[in-house]
């Protein structure tokens, strides 16, 4: 994967190729049987409740708003979900599992070191996040309401962010590359960086700052906190 290829990122994760992967996850749930029928119908369901939920809250939101807003009747949502919670799940584990995949997908010879290996990862992370920007925005800002269940899904999939970030600051001081008290803590510390990138992005836009200004800015802050001291 070229990080830095625009294209990569808009086609593999626009909304209907996210869609496409939630079909195949969820065959056997959803009953609509033409996988392109079924694709565009989930698009318009998962746009609308991405919406509703930035202007009123998730919880606010009610399947007949959603039924409205994407066009479909009340008998077609639940072509594909039984309730909100369902729903909910569906784009949760969309989030969880493509963090997942793409940070774990970085080249064996970019992996090999712990310098490159860690600005590929912010990198990844931040391009992601502006492909995938109101699933991010809507997992982030709904966290707090989510059942319990779904909050832990939510929570476990920041864990699990911050551990990639963890097991390659630890391979970095055991190289004596990176000087690090708390591997972990410094983890959990570049989290914040990351999310301010999708969760504040009008104060960004009206500065003017892009996104390669943006990376190169939390990769240089981060070298240097960590980097080992010249002698």
């Amino acid at each position: 994967m070229n990080v830095a290829n625009r294209r990569y990122w808009t086609t593999e994760f626009s909304t209907e190729a996210l869609c496409a992967r939630i079909l195949e996850r969820h065959r056997d749930a959803i009953r609509i049987q033409k996988p392109h029928l079924a694709v565009a119908n989930l698009a318009r369901i998962i746009e609308a409740t991405l919406k509703l939920s930035n202007r009123r809250g998730f919880q606010a939101t009610s399947l007949r708003d959603l039924a409205k807003a994407s066009g479909l009747s009340m008998g077609g949502l639940y072509s594909y979900f039984d309730n909100k919670t369902t729903l909910l799940s569906m784009v949760l584990g969309e989030v969880s599992t493509t963090v997942r995949e793409v940070l774990g997908s970085a080249p064996p010879d970019i992996a090999d070191d712990p310098q490159t290996h860690l600005r590929w990862l912010i990198e990844a992370h931040i391009r992601l996040t502006e492909a995938m920007q109101p699933w991010f925005v809507f997992a982030y800002m709904e966290a707090k309401s989510f059942p319990a269940n779904e909050r832990r899904m939510a929570t476990d999939s920041e864990v699990a962010t911050e551990e990639i970030f963890a097991g390659v600051l630890r391979r970095g001081v055991e190289q004596n590359l990176f000087d690090i008290a708390d591997v972990e803590l410094t983890a959990s510390l570049i989290k914040p960086l990351l999310q301010d990138w999708y969760v504040k992005r009008g104060k960004y836009r009206k500065r003017g700052t892009t996104i390669e200004q943006y990376i190169d800015a939390v990769c240089d802050m981060v070298a240097a906190a960590i980097s080992k001291p010249a002698r």
